[in-house]
């Protein structure tokens, strides 16, 4: 599944950089957030509460930053599964931040995502419809985050 978005801050690009790189400020803008914690340097381990259509799901999850080119691009991947074990997931996600001038920043990413075991048995259409409420939540929340005067 392939879920992708575009959205535009009014924030300069290496402010959006900075933000979007940090688990500790990007995880509270993503819904349903618990927690996140350094691994090493560009790996992480993250805990999520997800629901999926009628479904709760406490999902684990280690990411790994596999390239940066500040502060423009990174691309991650990482894996995780629900606390159940019902359902396991592979992710692999690519953000893009352009300068657009007048401290403003597009944002862009792409994520596909691979699901396996129970979790799959809700079809793409449930998941694809969370993923998206999800998505526009996450950059309505970056906004808020970045667009407040400090």
């Amino acid at each position: 599944m392939k879920i992708e978005e575009t959205f535009r801050v009014e924030a300069p690009v290496e402010r959006v950089w900075d933000f979007m790189v940090n688990p500790k400020t990007m995880g509270p803008c993503v819904p349903g957030f618990v927690s996140a914690e350094e691994v090493s340097e560009d790996v992480f381990d993250t805990v999520m509460k997800v629901k999926v259509g009628i479904i709760s799901l406490k999902m684990f999850a280690r990411t790994q930053v596999e390239e940066k080119r500040v502060p423009e691009y990174m691309k991650a991947s990482g894996d995780g599964h629900d606390r159940l074990k019902a359902g396991s997931f592979h992710q692999e996600t690519t953000v893009s931040l352009k300068d657009l001038g007048d401290d403003a920043t597009e944002v862009g990413y792409a994520m596909n995502v691979r699901v396996v075991g129970k979790l799959a048995t809700f079809g793409e259409k449930i998941m694809r419809a969370t993923a998206n409420k999800m998505g526009a939540k996450i950059a309505e929340n970056v906004k808020k985050a970045l667009e407040t005067k400090e």
